[in-house]
């Protein structure tokens, strides 16, 4: 048991990471983080949790997953900060709490990023194949349009976006930064598009209730927003996926926390925002339907700017994969880095300079979800596994400040200790508040997760040895 609390030395990570280029600016950080954050959260949850959990409400439990997420963001920077490494919270936490406690953050992020490139390919294929392709006739048949849970066989529009995605990304950093910061422009202008458009179609009597008798459940009637809110986490990963570029970043210390607060500001505007757009535009009962933005659009007439909407969608959802595979392959990377995982994931192509191994078999994983797996049966578990990290590296700003061989002269969480602790709280509190059977799932995960590191882990384990 005490080897399994072994902590890693810092300079460990940062030595095995020398083989990595640092390439990456503020800017390029801020266009991964909103090329992350603005995918599937904003084009389809919002119609799904105002329909099922919040009503015209939906817009509070963004604006409150956004100021946690800020907090925690702060505290993602902190950490990237005094340790510029990959891995994210998996190297975070395997330096603070122990190894075994860094290994079960980074299980729980692989079933987060995994699926959350599964479910941005998902909303890719609902769109890309309601919009695109049956306007002009042409419709996959029922085995090639869904998984078995949904009486198909395959999802196959989503399988062929995750694999375009990694052919992508397989080229090296450059390609994937060129892409990113061109299509997040077009996406974020053409959502902005959309408010503007929707602002004269709002309807008053739309908002009434705002907030829906059915929903004002427990904890002081706010059990409604607060699932809502905790299921919609999942549109503010990107920032797990900044800091788990740090090891790719220029001047860490400075760059990585304009990139978190960065993406966090400019995705509570344009969630608030469109989520208030979209429920006064139509009923938020009628908003269960995987394409909500486009299907505004439709009952209000507007069939021209449907094509638009869908096109900011599509490719909206395309950069988030990009963001989401790589942090993936990188978390991957470093668990193959440390030995908790075969070797293999830990190499590094020579001359792309990029984590190879680790970007095919999180391809390979992520397709197979994809194809596979429902929308929202894939978003109700991400949340988990990211909540869990926010807990653990809010909570962990407190033993990084007592530890002196780890000199940070960059930026420190605010407010110390208090914010810290109100942001784990919080995180936990929404943990409570994820639907029965996503806890009981991410549960049976977490514990598969320690069986692997008993069985494999901590006997191949660069630190043990």
């Amino acid at each position: 048991m005490k080897n399994f609390f072994k902590k890693v030395p810092v300079n460990t990570f940062l030595k095995a990471d020398s083989r990595l280029t640092r390439h990456l600016n503020a800017r390029d950080l801020v266009a991964l983080g909103i090329g992350a954050v603005i995918g599937t959260g904003i084009f389809i949850l919002p119609g799904h949790e105002a329909a099922q959990h919040a009503g015209p409400a939906v817009a509070i439990s963004f604006l409150l997953a956004a100021i946690v997420s800020g907090m925690v963001g702060m505290a993602y920077a902190e950490f990237s900060s005094a340790m510029p490494v990959a891995g994210s919270a998996y190297s975070f936490g395997s330096v603070i709490y122990g190894e075994i406690v860094g290994w079960i953050i980074g299980w729980g992020l692989l079933l987060e990023y995994f699926l959350a490139v599964s479910a941005e390919a998902t909303g890719f294929a609902s769109y890309f194949n309601n919009n695109i392709l049956a306007p002009i006739g042409i419709h996959l048949p029922k085995a090639l349009e869904a998984g078995p849970m949904e009486g198909g066989v395959i999802n196959l529009s989503a399988v062929l976006i995750v694999l375009i995605v990694a052919l992508i990304l397989y080229q090296g950093a450059n390609l994937s930064k060129r892409v990113e910061n061109i299509a997040v422009i077009i996406k974020v202008a053409i959502i902005i598009l959309f408010i503007a458009i929707g602002l004269f179609y709002i309807k008053a009597e739309n908002y009434v209730p705002f907030y829906p008798k059915k929903f004002q459940t427990p904890p002081l009637g706010m059990g409604g927003i607060s699932t809502a809110a905790a299921t919609v986490f999942f549109a503010f990963i990107g920032f797990d996926a900044l800091a788990a570029n740090s090891a790719e970043t220029k001047d860490p210390a400075k760059n990585v926390v304009k990139g978190i607060m960065g993406t966090v500001i400019i995705a509570v505007l344009l969630y608030v925002s469109f989520s208030l757009v979209l429920t006064g535009m139509v009923n938020y009962r009628q908003l269960n339907v995987d394409d909500p933005a486009a299907y505004a659009l439709k009952v209000v007439g507007l069939t021209a700017w449907n094509k638009l909407i869908t096109v900011g969608a599509l490719v909206g959802i395309f950069t988030a994969m990009i963001t989401m595979l790589l942090g993936g392959s990188r978390l991957l990377y470093a668990l193959g880095r440390d030995g908790l995982l075969p070797d293999s994931m830990g190499s590094v192509h020579a001359k792309k300079m990029i984590p190879d191994h680790a970007v095919i078999v999180s391809t390979v994983v992520a397709a197979i979800f994809a194809g596979l797996v429902p929308l929202m049966e894939l978003a109700s578990l991400i949340n988990a596994g990211t909540l869990i990290a926010f807990a653990l590296i809010s909570f962990g700003i407190i033993p990084l400040r007592h530890r002196k061989d780890i000199v940070n002269n960059g930026f420190k969480m605010p407010l110390y200790p208090v914010l810290p602790v109100i942001s784990g709280l919080l995180s936990v509190y929404f943990i409570w508040m994820l639907p029965k059977m996503t806890k009981i799932m991410v549960g049976i995960w977490l514990i598969a997760g320690i069986v692997v590191y008993v069985t494999y882990g901590v006997k191949h384990s660069k630190l043990q040895k």
